[in-house]
């Protein structure tokens, strides 16, 4: 599977059964730096944000950069309704065969960076519901947070997505789709730095399955702390389907 592994048999919190609810806040055993700011607390929101400073229970998303000076990371941000249906797991993890893969990896991807995690936090959202549903469909992405505590990186996984818009944001009940679609990318509360995954906040972000910047369908990687695209080229664009790649 493109996700590393994630559920109660690896140790993971639930958030609650909540729509627009949040998980409580989360101290982090490794202060995280995101665009030079450095953060002791996460707060995984059930729409499809982790959030420093404060929770986002915004469940129609705005195009960064935000004026307000939030500070997030958006893997899916959208209308999640999980008392509809899914979950969302989170974990801090010093496990030492998932910091290897996550190390490979990054170094795959930055082959400039000599990385050796030291530590994760990984927040899932399992096939999770959109709210105003009258389907089965459930989306499931992923967010990892890692550093060796000198440089710091987030992963993004996307592994089945079947539904872009809640019914609030003028999604379609039946379908999810339509209305104000998802977005997906980094706010870093300067007004300045900020990244728009391509698609975002159109009808094409239901591709992100297909896209990447790290030459792995559904996988989008980035160095945060002072932030940069892995090097590898920008996706491009499917012209027969209007697809991302």
């Amino acid at each position: 599977s493109l996700l590393y592994p994630y559920g109660p048999d690896q140790g993971d919190e639930t958030n609650p059964k909540h729509d627009d609810g949040t998980s409580e806040r989360i101290a982090l055993f490794i202060p995280f730096t995101f665009y030079g700011k450095t953060h002791e607390a996460v707060f995984v929101n059930n729409n499809g944000v982790i959030s420093f400073d404060e929770p986002v229970r915004q469940y129609t998303p705005d195009p960064f950069p935000l004026a307000d000076g939030r500070s997030f990371v958006a893997p899916y941000w959208a209308d999640v309704d999980n008392v509809l249906g899914g979950d969302i797991f989170y974990r801090q993890t010093t496990n030492t065969v998932l910091l290897g893969n996550i190390s490979r990896d990054i170094n795959q991807y930055f082959p400039k960076t000599a990385f050796t995690a030291t530590w994760a936090f990984v927040a899932t959202w399992d096939h999770v519901a959109y709210y105003g549903s009258t389907s089965t469909k459930g989306n499931t992405f992923q967010a990892v947070l890692t550093t060796d505590s000198k440089t710091f990186f987030i992963i993004l996984n996307y592994w089945d997505i079947q539904w872009t818009t809640g019914a609030a944001s003028d999604g379609d009940a039946e379908t999810g789709l339509g209305g104000i679609a998802a977005h997906a990318g980094f706010n870093s509360g300067d007004d300045t730095n900020f990244y728009n995954i391509p698609g975002s906040q159109t009808d094409a972000i239901i591709n992100i399955t297909a896209t990447s910047n790290v030459n792995v369908p559904g996988r989008w990687a980035f160095q945060v702390d002072n932030f940069q695209l892995a090097g590898v080229d920008a996706p491009r664009v499917n012209k027969d389907n209007d697809c991302w790649l």
